[in-house]
Parts: structure tokens; C-alpha cells; sequence
């Protein structure tokens, strides 16, 4: 699976677009989420945040904001790209 080349930290832009199949419309999407700046090169403060993250933080983080559940609470498959309870 191509997406799992991009699970480290500083690969935000080139996972989304490993997942989508394309980098500009993985630019826009980070645009739109406030992670990128309008120049689609320079992250925000939220976007920075979220780019030092690996996938599997990313996800836990996700899961953790849905559930209220703290991001410990939860194991990680690499292969689904989900976070569930442990």
C-alpha cells in the first residue's frame, strides 16, 4: 500500500496525497482544514502541530477528540489507519 511509505512525522502533505491520489487536491484539503497557509507551503500553528505527528498519533488524536477518551486509551492498525479502544 503506497500510503504506508508516508506513517512518519513531517509527511502530513505527502500522506493525504498518497490517500487521494493527488498532491494539489491534498493542498487544498489541508488548505480548507486551516492546516495550511492560502501559498499551500507554509503550515499554521495547528498545521505544524499536526505534521510532527506520525499517522499513528494523527489517528489516536482523532479518535481521542470523537470519544473524549484520552489518545493512551487507544492501539493504532497501521493497515486500516484507525484507532479503536483498548
Amino acid at each position: 500500500m503506497l500510503t504506508q511509505k508516508f506513517m512518519g512525522r513531517g509527511q502530513l502533505i505527502d500522506r493525504l496525497a498518497a490517500q487521494i491520489g493527488d498532491r494539489d487536491k491534498a493542498i487544498e484539503i489541508l488548505k480548507k482544514r486551516g492546516h495550511l497557509m492560502a501559498d499551500g507551503k507554509t503550515f499554521t500553528p495547528e498545521g505544524m502541530k499536526r505534521n510532527m505527528m506520525t499517522a499513528e498519533e494523527r489517528a489516536k488524536d482523532r479518535a481521542a477528540k470523537k470519544s473524549g477518551v484520552p489518545p493512551s486509551g487507544f492501539v493504532y492498525d497501521p493497515k486500516t489507519n484507525i484507532a479503536r479502544r483498548r
